[in-house]
């Protein structure tokens, strides 16, 4: 306790260092602005696409052949909840693909299909036709089994096929995914499963016929995911037996598996967040922050918690994007009687966008855009807005305020408070603030609140471009620790986004003391980096600038003895792919280039609407 008292008292010389060099270096460019030369910011790595140039996700997906069929049960509920997420993995993939419910339609031809996707546990409404499916895969077809399948004499017909020897009439329990470091970016490690239930089908393989990908631990060896060559083709099945959002990168990488080279669009971005910041900073004391430091909370903000972000940034290239407010006050009717601390707000802004950051809004005060049809149902301490008039004086304010402090800065992008947001004050926004590009709000749902600000990676008709945080806070919980690893193999995307109060708040983790969330945090960043040194560091306008380019993009593959060409639609600038060599290895390419990410994983960057690539 004594070393952390006196963390404060004399502080670490490094981080006094840097603060000391900060301030003096924005000592000296208030000086230089007030003299009447502006400082000029960097521009932006990736900006955005004008209007006649974006091409949204859905019509981009329209152009797609359907090479790839679905087949579900509508009888069956995991057969519904995994073909809705199916449905946005294939949108994001860019798969072409048909649907077919086998509980009101005859089995179809397979003919017309490169890939089969079963969205079926319990395979009996299949008959006789599980027979065709093995002979389709025998003679060169695809097939996942993507949801858990249920023992019965059907599958009986088809283990052995799947590399199955053994099987049980029971299930395994879900207690964590082990994920071999060949297979996704960032496995080679175990992830624990909250809450998991009996849901991986209790079976063994044949070490010799199947490759085992996942399974649940180093003691629990059930596979979770494997492949098995059956004849000229070949067979992926998934025995986790989730089928929700923060999975979904899992299934990806598995879909990606089953052709001889297969390749999807990604983002390429890494995000981090600072809500609440730049802001006023809250006075007196922390239980915690006493506790540990004996520093009010402005002393811990400014010479502890900040100095060490800063660190980071510099040591993992990080790129922060400071979330303003101008106050905490509850006015609802366009008066703006609270003055923002503009010396808190210059000082941590400068240093923020010189630090390559970026300073987006969050609003006047902490009121969502939200007026009278916006119902809390108690679930919220928020009032709605009296009027249009008076959401716009208060945003106004915030405006002003950011126009004045930060001269030539372009500030595009919006995140809502507590993640609300309503229709009408979507609109109003857009509409209000043409520069306004962009709104950040969440990756998954908060509840079942109407108003919460849930969204996918997607850009709209009238160009407002959705680019969502998906994880959040020092300390990540092992729901977010899944949910990164599956967006760096869905989207190739981290979004993180944490509070300057985080060490203030126990929900937050503050109990543990800021020592031990900034380790916490730190560790994170290591595995981050660690497994995706190729990821770009960008703040969350230039993400969303590269959502703009991610949600046209599709390919058209064309192979020809060794060599593969890649005929890239709606192509502008850049575009990134994962792709997966599974039979074939790469030998040259022209008009991109080509980033080992783990085992037979690549990164490529296309800078041209045509790549070739030659296989050995």
């Amino acid at each position: 306790m004594e070393g952390l008292k006196e963390k404060f008292l004399k502080f670490r010389f490094n981080g006094m260092l840097t603060v000391i060099l900060v301030f003096a270096l924005i000592a000296f460019v208030l000086f230089v602005e007030r003299s009447g030369i502006n400082y000029k910011y960097d521009k932006a790595d990736l900006e955005f696409l004008s209007k006649s140039n974006i091409v949204t996700k859905a019509s981009s997906n329209a152009q797609l052949k359907k090479t790839t069929l679905v087949l579900w049960d509508s009888k069956q509920s995991n057969s519904i909840e995994a073909m809705e997420e199916f449905k946005i993995i294939f949108s994001d993939m860019k798969v072409g693909y048909r649907l077919i419910d086998l509980s009101k339609k005859e089995f179809p031809d397979l003919s017309k299909y490169s890939t089969v996707v079963v969205l079926i546990s319990d395979i009996s409404p299949m008959g006789e036709s599980v027979i065709t499916l093995k002979d389709w895969v025998h003679s060169g077809g695809n097939v996942q089994f993507a949801l858990t399948l249920q023992k019965s004499i059907y599958t009986s017909v088809i283990e052995s096929a799947l590399g199955i020897t053994e099987s049980s009439w029971y299930n395994a329990k879900l207690s964590g995914i082990y994920i071999d470091d060949c297979f996704m970016v960032g496995g080679g490690r175990g992830f624990t499963v909250e809450d998991g239930y009996e849901s991986a089908w209790a079976i063994q393989l044949d070490k010799k016929k199947a490759k085992v990908y996942a399974w649940i631990d180093n003691e629990n060896k059930t596979p979770l995911i494997w492949e098995t060559k059956y004849g000229k083709g070949k067979f992926v099945v998934n025995n986790i037996g989730l089928y929700e959002k923060f999975v979904r990168g899992f299934y990806a990488a598995s879909y990606s598996l089953m052709e001889d080279v297969s390749i999807y669009p990604v983002i390429n971005a890494s995000v981090f967040y600072l809500d609440d910041f730049p802001s006023q900073i809250p006075q007196g004391s922390s239980e915690y922050i006493t506790r540990d430091y004996g520093a009010t909370i402005r002393d811990f903000y400014v010479n502890i918690w900040w100095p060490d972000m800063m660190n980071y940034a510099d040591k993992y290239g990080i790129k922060y994007t400071g979330l303003a407010i101008a106050c905490y006050d509850d006015n609802v009717d366009g008066s703006t009687p609270t003055k923002a601390d503009e010396g808190t707000f210059l000082n941590f802004g400068n240093m923020l966008l010189r630090q390559g950051g970026e300073v987006g809004y969050h609003g006047y005060n902490h009121q969502p855009l939200c007026m009278s049809e916006c119902d809390y149902n108690g679930l919220y301490d928020y009032k709605t807005w009296k009027s249009r008039a008076a959401m716009k004086g208060a945003f106004d304010s915030l405006v002003d305020l950011c126009d004045g402090l930060f001269p030539g800065v372009n500030m595009s992008l919006y995140v809502p408070p507590s993640n609300i947001m309503s229709k009408v004050g979507e609109d109003f926004l857009f509409s209000t603030y043409p520069h306004i590009k962009t709104i950040s709000g969440i990756y998954f749902p908060d509840g079942n609140f109407e108003y919460s600000c849930t969204q996918e990676f997607d850009v709209l008709p009238d160009g407002r471009v959705y680019q969502p945080r998906i994880i959040s806070g020092c300390d990540l919980t092992p729901f977010m620790e899944l949910a990164l690893v599956s967006e760096l193999n869905m989207h190739y995307v981290n979004s993180h986004f944490t509070h300057p109060d985080d060490a203030l708040d126990p929900e937050r983790g503050a109990e543990l003391g800021w020592e031990k969330l900034s380790k916490n945090f730190e560790e994170y960043l290591k595995y981050l980096y660690t497994s995706a040194p190729s990821i770009r560091s960008f703040t969350g306008s230039e993400a969303s600038a590269a959502v703009q380019r991610y949600a046209a993009l599709n390919v058209k593959k064309q192979q020809s003895g060794n060599k593969l060409k890649l005929k890239i639609e709606n192509f502008y600038d850049e575009g990134y792919f994962f792709i997966r060599f599974n039979s074939k290895k790469y030998k040259s390419i022209d008009g991109g280039k080509l980033t080992h990410l783990t085992g037979d994983l690549y990164l490529l960057k296309a800078n041209k609407d045509t790549v070739t690539i030659k296989l050995k």
